[in-house]
């Protein structure tokens, strides 16, 4: 009986052991917690995703991943008061919510062109704010 007892405790506290390193792990889009480098990853990605063509094979996995980051990223740097009001951060902000909401409302579909240049436009410029340190 107290086998019993004692062995069920330790395999409860084994299982709350490996959920919560499985949950410290690091996250599937890749994001490191150093906004600079985060950043300038995100908007790599981004880029290819909407430079991607509409006949490329992988294109709903490239959509799906960047969707993730997205959420990724805004979730983790929304709240910082470091980095929420940097320039390069509201801007990043303003493509994210747009890109974002045509995922949301379109799906895989082509991006327009007038959104294509609007986002690579302001990818340029938090790229710009990044160096500055803004």
């Amino acid at each position: 009986m107290f086998s019993k007892k004692y062995l069920s405790r330790l395999l409860a506290l084994v299982l709350v052991l490996v959920i919560g390193l499985i949950g410290c792990g690091s996250s599937p889009s890749g994001l490191t917690g150093n906004y600079s480098q985060d950043t300038l990853a995100v908007l790599q990605n981004l880029s290819t995703a909407i430079n991607l063509s509409n006949d490329a094979p992988n294109k709903k996995e490239v959509v799906t991943l960047a969707r993730q980051q997205i959420s990724d990223y805004a979730s983790r740097y929304r709240r910082d008061a470091k980095t929420a009001g940097l320039r390069s951060f509201t801007t990043m902000q303003t493509a994210l919510n747009a890109l974002a909401g045509y995922y949301s409302s379109y799906g895989i579909r082509p991006l327009p062109d007038k959104l294509k240049q609007r986002l690579q436009q302001e990818f340029k410029q938090v790229e710009i704010s990044l160096k500055r340190g803004v």
